[in-house]
């Protein structure tokens, strides 16, 4: 018994000493922190702050992306992503809950403004969670939408800000301009990154920097009354103005749309381009994309025109008489024989199955687009020479665009076969920036200028607006073979056998060169034979004594119906395109255009009775918009010249109404868009079919509409053509003799 009293007596004694050691530690560490104020070297203050210190981030927002006008392309809109809170563990006072009560109630009045079924979201919010969000269908929930669900008053239902990148234009220079990727990332928030295009190569410009905000909170979340706030403000990314014009853009894709839907060829190619100053006016191709709805993605990922090298046929000749001219070698008087051209044992023909015209003089053989006429100037050139010439034209380099995976072609130059090809543009590849580069050399007084597409950029954080200057990137050839270049591609499209002669401007003189080129098979084993296995393509300059626009078509491998041509191809997109923009830019013709043409008079001021009085006999289309008595603005505007059935809008001093806008182009409705002030929204290709405004209702720039777009031939009472914006697009095409003036040129003996 003694022995375990004395056992217990030293387990107790063990057992005091031991808590009393441990009690002394944790004083002595306790008086440490107390004294030094640091556990682990760290301050003991800022690791308490740190518990309670919550970081909210602001985030800016990407720059916009605008037409010459100050139209928009792309921007930022502000949308939400609605969250429903579950758990009841947030709500402090149960008269104001800050979780989902009543879960059915909340599923059927969700079920009104989202697109869910009201079942899914009841399996949603009865999920065992603390909050929960709603998929696709409560994401890009608009600010109006989100005010009209808060006004439900439904507990536990919060709304998380985000920004979405929208292209209001659907199809507008799609591989151009480019789209934005959203990466979700680990707070749950989203970066925006461009992919492609202008939102690619531009991205660290048009991406803002986010800030953010840090304060304290007790342990429900509450902001602790007077806790000092550290602000970071967020800097918005640069907004781009582009050289692009909407309206021209615009009508541009009309017609690309439909030569595609008519010809369905292969691919297609169009660019507009002030060659002064080498601003990108238009530019459009086929296969696209619609940057809005991503659709034709898939098969749309390349900007053609910078990026796709292909053989250009006799639209390089351009470059072979100019060099001639240069050269002193040409003589547009003196003659040749025409046919067929042999080197290395190869026969070079004429397109005319190597029959030719005879001896005819070199200013006809340039009219007629003869092969062997080129293939003789470069005996007069020297192929030295002429290589020399090709590259000071920009061929065989990139022209620094600043886009993405830009090609350079290849001047194919090894054998004399290959020398005399170029000549005449077989072979050698080169892609539609480049032509445009060159080419602006011959309609810019010998100054060839960079070809770019941003205007002006405004930085996001101090609104500084710094403008591209033009550049001039080489000097080929000189002011007097510039002018005598233009005079004799003038003949191309005046003489009477020109192979241009059905591209002819109404009021305006044009210069201008065709090409049809063979394709390469894709095993480098010759050319396909198909009897449509060519691009076709045609280089316009306007107006030929002073250009202002030069614009460039390239279709390969269309399917031609009987009785048309190739020409009808180009022309259906580069008449009305070139014609309409001539017009819309205020280039004045150069002669009177024909009776099917007015001018514009000036309305402004005029009663409204007094301003339809004065169109009438114009034949226009003539469409007020607004309640009001007097005329105040109007498009076209005053001296334009306006044709038979083409809409022009007039804009009352009154309150803005909607018009009835069934079976209106695009175009037409970008009117009142620009007259108005109204931002519209376009879904779908082609005329309208029905508008979410009814007409007659009065609209104002907070307005949204939407128009859907469809084919012509689906439109009700469809038994028109479209609106005459186009000019002359939709006059019977003419279908004189056509020249492939490639074709079968390299036959071998």
């Amino acid at each position: 018994m003694k022995k375990l009293m004395r056992n217990r007596r030293r387990g107790a004694i063990f057992l005091l000493g031991f808590f009393g050691l441990f009690f002394v530690l944790l004083l002595s560490r306790f008086l440490y922190l107390e004294v030094v104020g640091k556990a682990n070297g760290r301050p003991l203050a800022s690791q308490a702050a740190r518990q309670y210190l919550q970081k909210e981030t602001l985030f800016s927002q990407r720059g916009d992306i605008l037409d010459v006008n100050g139209e928009v392309i792309a921007e930022n809109v502000t949308t939400y992503s609605m969250i429903a809170v579950i758990t009841p563990r947030l709500t402090i006072d149960k008269n104001n809950p800050q979780h989902v009560v009543d879960h059915e109630h909340t599923a059927k009045v969700l079920s009104k403004y989202i697109d869910m079924k009201e079942s899914d979201i009841l399996k949603i919010l009865d999920q065992k969670l603390d909050q929960v969000e709603f998929g696709t269908a409560g994401k890009n929930i608009s600010s109006s939408k989100k005010n009209e669900i808060m006004k439900e008053k439904l507990p536990g239902i919060i709304f998380k800000k985000t920004h979405q990148r929208i292209y209001p234009n659907g199809v507008f220079a799609s591989n151009l301009i480019g789209l934005v990727k959203e990466d979700e990332q680990k707070d749950g928030t989203f970066l925006q990154k461009g992919q492609m295009g202008i939102e690619d190569s531009e991205n660290k410009e048009l991406s803002g920097t986010d800030g953010s905000i840090n304060y304290s909170q007790d342990n429900y979340g509450f902001v602790l009354p007077n806790a000092e706030k550290v602000l970071k403000k967020p800097v918005d990314g640069d907004s781009l103005t582009l050289t692009l014009n909407k309206r021209i853009q615009t009508l541009l894709e009309e017609r690309m749309t439909a030569a595609q839907k008519k010809y369905k060829p292969e691919e297609m190619m169009a660019v507009v381009m002030n060659p002064k100053t080498g601003e990108i006016v238009a530019m459009s191709q086929r296969p696209t994309f619609n940057a809005q709805t991503r659709e034709g993605l898939d098969k749309s990922w390349r900007n053609l025109i910078a990026e796709e090298p292909f053989e250009p046929g006799s639209v390089m000749k351009i470059f072979t008489l100019a060099s001639a001219i240069e050269n002193g070698v040409y003589n547009p008087d003196a003659y040749f024989k025409s046919g067929s051209y042999k080197v290395d044992k190869i026969t070079i023909n004429d397109w005319n199955n190597g029959d030719g015209w005879g001896d005819i003089t070199f200013n006809e053989g340039v009219a007629l687009s003869s092969n062997v006429a080129f293939a003789n100037l470069l005996d007069k050139i020297g192929t030295t020479r002429f290589k020399s010439a090709l590259e000071s034209f920009g061929l065989g380099k990139s022209t620094n665009s600043g886009l993405a995976n830009e090609a350079t072609g290849d001047i194919l130059y090894r054998y004399p076969i290959e020398r005399v090809t170029t000549a005449f543009g077989q072979g050698t590849t080169v892609t539609a920036l480049q032509m445009m580069q060159g080419i602006s050399a011959i309609a810019n007084n010998g100054k060839m200028m960079k070809p770019y597409y941003i205007k002006s950029t405004k930085d996001g954080k101090t609104g500084k607006v710094t403008k591209t200057k033009p550049e001039v990137v080489g000097t080929p050839i000189s002011k007097a073979t510039a002018n005598a270049t233009l005079k004799q591609l003038r003949s191309v499209i005046e003489a009477k056998n020109g192979t241009g002669s059905m591209y002819k401007l109404d009021g305006y003189k044009l210069a201008g060169k065709t090409g049809t080129a063979q394709i390469a098979n894709p095993d480098g084993s010759g050319y396909m034979t198909g009897p449509n296995d060519y691009i076709y393509s045609f280089m316009g300059i306007a107006p030929a004594d002073d250009p202002q626009l030069m614009m460039y078509v390239a279709v390969k491998k269309p399917v031609i119906q009987a009785g048309e041509s190739s020409t009808d191809v180009i022309k259906s997109i580069f008449n009305p395109v070139m014609q309409t923009s001539l017009q819309y830019l205020n280039i004045k013709p150069e002669k009177e255009l024909n009776a099917k043409s007015v001018v514009m008079p000036d309305t402004a001021n005029m009663k409204v009775k007094e301003a339809q009085k004065e169109l009438k006999t114009s034949g226009a289309s003539v469409t007020v918009v607004g309640d009001g008595d007097k005329i105040v603005q109007q498009l076209p505007k005053s001296g334009e010249n306006i044709f038979v059935k083409q809409r022009v809008i007039l804009l009352t001093n009154g309150n803005v109404t909607m018009p009835d806008m069934t079976n209106w182009s695009k175009n037409d409705a970008l009117k009142f868009s620009e007259i108005s002030g109204i931002p519209i929204n376009f879904t779908g290709e082609g005329y309208v079919l029905k508008q979410s405004i009814p007409a007659g209702q009065k609209v104002s720039t907070k307005s949204e509409i939407t128009l859907k777009m469809e084919d012509p031939s689906k439109l009700p009472k469809y038994n028109a053509k479209p609106s005459t914006d186009e000019a002359n697009a939709d006059e019977k095409q003419e279908t004189d003799v056509h020249v492939n003036d490639v074709a079968g040129a390299i036959t071998p003996q």
